[in-house]
């Protein structure tokens, strides 16, 4: 893999100015030091997304979102690392010399850039054919009218319509200067063996570009429009190629994506005008198979963008039943599935074009329920008269129910399923242990549903791991959750998602908010001097260079601050918001990013409140002051527990421990003291 070298890295990150990317997705309004807008990445009223110019970081106060430049663009386009660098080199304007390839690996490269060209020609020729040819308005356009879209739907999706010719597209190509071996590499372009003619695949057929998550054409779906043709499949798809490959694609994801991260739901249907239609009726927040079957792939691509996914079928109970098999990789995967059926003889096209678009919201939102109890209730339907079936079906529903990896969650659909069918929970339990250990590879497969599954940390993980079985974490807004395993973007770019603190008690709110203190004015004010000359910096982490800290995430951060005062710079948050581990990016943002700003109006009425940079020395000298209380207090806890231990003969010991506690309660006492504090904790 040809790398980015990290001089480039370093200029497109000087040029790229947070507010102008950020400011091509949201309108961003000044309030105070920070600008403000509605966060991009999920739904809300009242502005808490704030941008801080010069750390030069975002941070969503309503989702959590946070992060630089490059961060945003990785999380607001779906993309990795170096494509996100890409992408801020080309809107600045920055140019990208990749170190040297292999002479395979440029000819690879080379390869895919002709079919990436070729397909995009291809699409504008078929785009011009529908709007501008006589066959292509009076049959493909009248057949999309006729479905009910509009000119910006046509627009917006690029279809097109490929004339009923055997070599209008190869004739064009040949004409345009396009090599023949790329027309049959795309597929665009059929060769026979038996005399070596070449022809055009698609003829007659309205077409309909499949984009990839960057919005290129890497293949295209085309529906038949010639009523006699009863031998040729009415859709035909483009075949695998360089570009494309069906099992990593999904079908009007390139314009969803946004609306998916918004609504925080994506709906998965099956065909092409599905997608269409639902998309022009409002509901922008879908995508579509292509009538190939779920893969991981395509899950992978979902759970980029939302957690929720609500598959949408059609009463067809022969296809619900075959796309059954496929739902449970999504939960395998760790997504939230949910289930809607349409009426018999109905599908999201024809349903939305019937009843229009409020109506069919509505049905949407009261007929969706969870998957497990749809797949539940559906094979209970169809066992319900025969003991053999329903313990069939059972374990049926058992087995999807082990491809969810929280245990929890799992729990509750056992319990659910046991009300279904009538079956006392606990030898439901037991048919669920047994199948969970014919299954298993090893011993340590899957437990019992009341215990969390445990894998070896360091691999890269699979559909979404970041669902995957969780380790308790402190962070700064408290306990949260983490994956067992790392998440790894790009190993290439060393930009991998390092494991973080193993779990850990919880610790008390005074202790952790007395570290988080620290660290948040080391980061703000790493050069801002105190009395005498000593830094903020300086002067902190010189206070607690004895002292480890309890909450693992500070602790972490307060070493890097240490690692990069040791190397002779001062800690910049700008640049440490860049650690490739995700939790550590989070704090940070949290620390430098404050969701409250001072009042113009205190000002223009002459209310004078003291800044924070104007007390540095008092914030700095109370924030050491408690620290050492808390660990005097925990010494205290200590004592007494060992004092409480001993053998209440040996009195020795006894008066040993407690003249410890008196010096401890003393120093407790001083330092209350010096904290204005009235009665000691």
């Amino acid at each position: 893999m040809a790398l980015i070298p990290k001089e480039t890295i370093d200029q497109v990150l000087h040029y790229a100015d947070i507010v102008e990317v950020v400011g091509d997705f949201v309108t961003l309004k000044k309030k105070g030091q920070n600008l403000w807008a509605c966060c991009p990445f999920h739904h809300e009223k009242s502005p808490s997304f704030s941008v801080a110019p010069a750390k030069g970081i975002y941070k969503c106060f309503g989702c959590g979102k946070a992060g630089d430049v490059v961060r945003f663009v990785m999380d607001i386009e779906g993309v990795s690392y170096p494509e996100s660098i890409k992408w801020l080199a080309k809107k600045y304007g920055v140019e990208i010399k990749e170190e040297e390839r292999t002479p395979e690996q440029q000819l690879a490269q080379n390869e895919r850039d002709s079919q990436f060209i070729i397909s995009d020609w291809a699409k504008n020729r078929y785009h011009h054919l529908l709007q501008e040819s006589e066959e292509g308005e009076s049959i493909g356009w009248a057949y999309l009218k006729e479905r009910g879209l509009n000119q910006q739907t046509i627009q917006t999706f690029e279809l097109g319509y490929s004339l009923d010719k055997w070599d209008d597209v190869l004739n064009e190509a040949q004409k345009a200067g396009f090599d023949l071996k790329y027309l049959e590499k795309t597929g665009l372009v059929i060769r026979r063996e038996e005399d070596g003619r070449r022809y055009d695949r698609f003829r007659g057929r309205v077409m309909f570009p499949i984009h990839n998550i960057s919005g290129r054409v890497v293949g295209f779906g085309a529906r038949t429009l010639r009523r006699d043709d009863k031998a040729g499949a009415k859709y035909l798809n483009s075949p695998e190629s360089d570009i494309y490959h069906k099992s990593d694609v999904l079908y009007g994801l390139f314009q969803a994506k946004q609306a998916i991260r918004q609504e925080e739901l994506c709906y998965l249907v099956e065909g092409y005008l599905d997608v269409i239609s639902l998309y022009q009726g409002g509901v922008k927040n879908v995508v579509a198979s292509s009538g190939t079957s779920l893969t991981e792939g395509q899950i992978r691509l979902i759970a980029r963008y939302t957690d929720n996914i609500t598959v949408l079928y059609d009463g067809d109970a022969a296809g619900i039943r075959a796309a059954l098999r496929g739902l449970d990789l999504i939960l395998e995967g760790g997504l939230n599935v949910r289930v809607v059926l349409f009426p018999d003889g109905e599908d999201p096209d024809s349903y939305i074009r019937k009843v229009g678009d409020a109506r069919f919201r509505r049905f949407v939102e009261e007929n969706s329920q969870d998957f497990i109890s749809f797949k539940t209730q559906l094979v209970a339907r169809e066992a319900a008269q025969d003991p053999v079936k329903k313990a069939e079906a059972i374990r049926e529903v058992l087995q999807s129910i082990a491809k969810v990896p929280d245990p929890l969650k799992r729990q509750v659909f056992l319990q659910q399923t046991s009300t279904t069918f009538h079956i006392d929970e606990q030898v439901l339990i037991g048919e669920y242990n047994k199948l969970v250990k014919q299954s298993a590879p090893g011993p340590r497969a899957a437990g019992s549903p009341a215990t969390a599954d445990r894998r070896p940390a360091g691999n890269r993980p699979s559909a979404a791991d970041r669902h995957a079985p969780s380790q308790t974490v402190v962070t700064p807004q408290g306990l949260s959750q983490r994956p067992a395993d790392g998440s790894m973007p790009d190993e290439a770019y060393g930009f991998v998602e390092d494991d973080v603190a193993e779990d850990t008690d919880v610790l008390p709110d005074v202790q952790m908010s007395v570290e988080r203190e620290i660290v948040r004015l080391v980061l703000n004010y790493p050069a801002q001097q105190l009395h005498e000359g000593v830094t903020v910096a300086e002067y902190l982490l010189g206070q607690t260079d004895e002292t480890p800290f309890r909450t693992p995430i500070f602790a972490d951060l307060l070493h890097l601050c240490r690692e990069t005062l040791a190397a002779g710079k001062f800690p910049d948050a700008r640049e440490l918001v860049r650690h490739p581990r995700a939790d550590i990016r989070a704090a940070i943002s949290d620390l430098v990013t404050d969701p409250w700003e001072l009042s113009p109006n205190w000002i223009t009425h002459s209310i004078y409140v003291p800044r924070e940079i104007d007390l540095l020395q008092q914030a700095c000298d109370n924030a050491v002051l408690r620290l050492n209380k808390c660990n005097v207090e925990r010494e205290l806890a200590d004592c007494l527990d060992a004092m409480n231990q001993l053998d209440p003969g040996n009195i020795d010991e006894y008066l040993a421990q407690m003249s410890i506690y008196k010096s401890l309660k003393q120093l407790d006492m001083q330092l209350a003291g010096l904290l204005g504090t009235i009665i000691s904790r």
